[in-house]
């Protein structure tokens, strides 16, 4: 194994994440319109192939930490990368709804995995004074596989077997490359570090929210993620290769999430959460409202793409920061959550789209969105209405999502341990 520096982990994490997530999961939403056309599938059977990868996600996300502390991060970033290039090697070879399905939910077993093997990695490689940055790296991986796969849309629009063929290949190098950078060992705990506490009521409480939150967020999603490429080519009759530049758009604004979310974390996270979810939200009905105007489109794919990853951001923060001690649990629950959200959410809109058509399918889940952000007081930040007592605003230095993992470890005095002691790695 080749070592790596703490930013030259990130990147390469990042480039993982790019395969895993924005390759394999959520590039499928720009192929629907030439593979439904080829294979003759319906709205709503593309509504449960596209819930496919979500239910796979939370399947493996389930047994991901305890495969990680069996296996090793190596092991367990190789086994995801081949999964991919499995899914995504079916995918191409795809001749019907069941060898798709198939292929898809191959896909989210790799996307599932992945994350926490970088994870591991990432706490026995990575300086902790720098786990917040590493993270937010990798997390942009997401976007940057997204953009990836906009040359391939609108240069061979119609060649989606080729496509991913390329993207079968493209995991297979990741799988080797993983092999060499990643180490084989799982996280390492400080000989200092205390147990974490027992799981108390008001955590409970706040957990249950945040993860309603997530999975609200992932349902009114689904659409966007599922659809949106065929609203704008049956609806707005834009060509087929132009609808690549709406994942383009969602990709650039998504880099932008990162620093949203952690911005959030340091104000008031109820009224970014709601602020967020009402972009989201606008985000459907804009794209419903103007799909034969690129312009306006990609406008509308920016928005979501700044709403989508801001939220998942810091739902991020939010699990860490609740949970201390319990990095297995805690920013791993909203994610299932948001997850669960998009796997209900993508047959539902399947059957709308089949019985109202696309523009009353996005009204619908636009409105429910709005609902839900009115609700956003609820959610568990810093001014928490459901606690017994309100917590005082937390200062600087203790938020944005370096400072969630700092308050990971505890002493047995319930005290963060200090992570400038710790020796940095370096190349």
């Amino acid at each position: 194994m080749k070592t790596l520096s703490n930013m030259g982990f990130a990147i390469f994490g990042a480039a993982l994440v790019a395969i895993s997530y924005g390759l394999a999961r959520f590039a499928f939403g720009l192929f629907v319109p030439s593979i439904s056309a080829e294979l003759g599938l319906t709205s709503y059977l593309i509504g449960i192939i596209g819930a496919l990868p979500f239910i796979s996600f939370v399947l493996a996300t389930l047994v991901a930490p305890l495969a990680a502390d069996r296996f090793g991060a190596r092991n367990l970033a190789v086994l995801s990368g081949g999964f991919g290039v499995a899914g995504l090697g079916l995918i191409s070879q795809a001749s019907d709804a069941l060898s798709l399905g198939v292929g898809v939910f191959i896909c989210g077993i790799c996307t599932g995995l992945m994350m926490p093997a970088l994870t591991a990695a990432m706490q026995a490689l990575v300086s902790r004074a720098m786990h917040g940055r590493v993270s937010s790296i990798m997390n942009a991986g997401t976007s940057i596989g997204i953009i990836v796969a906009v040359p391939t849309v609108v240069f061979l629009a119609d060649a989606w077997r080729l496509t991913y063929t390329l993207f079968a290949v493209l995991t297979g190098m990741g799988v080797i490359a993983a092999w060499y950078f990643i180490p084989s060992v799982s996280r390492v705990v400080p000989a200092n570090a205390a147990p974490p506490p027992p799981i108390t009521r008001l955590q409970w409480s706040r957990l249950i929210r945040l993860s309603l939150f997530a999975f609200a967020m992932g349902f009114v999603s689904a659409p966007y993620w599922l659809f949106a490429p065929d609203l704008a080519v049956t609806l707005g009759a834009l060509p087929p290769h132009q609808t690549g530049w709406l994942w383009f758009a969602v990709g650039v604004a998504g880099l932008g999430g990162a620093v949203v979310s952690d911005l959030a974390d340091r104000n008031n996270p109820p009224i970014t959460q709601a602020l967020m979810l009402m972009m989201l939200s606008a985000s459907l009905v804009l794209l419903a409202a103007s799909p034969s105007q690129l312009a306006l489109a990609m406008f509308s794919a920016m928005v979501f793409g700044l709403a989508y990853m801001s939220l998942t951001g810091l739902y991020l923060m939010t699990g860490i920061r609740l949970l201390p001690g319990r990095l297995s649990m805690g920013p791993v629950l909203p994610f299932l959550a948001c997850a669960l959200g998009q796997a209900v959410g993508s047959p539902v809109v399947g059957v709308l789209v089949d019985g109202f058509g696309y523009a009353d399918a996005f009204a619908i889940f636009s409105v429910i969105g709005i609902l839900i952000a009115i609700l956003s007081p609820i959610y568990p930040g810093h001014i928490d209405y459901w606690a017994e007592e309100e917590p005082q605003p937390l200062p600087a230095e203790d938020t944005g999502l370096q400072a969630a993992y700092d308050h990971q470890l505890l002493d047995e005095d319930g005290e963060p341990i200090e992570a400038a002691s710790e020796e940095t790695n370096t190349v």
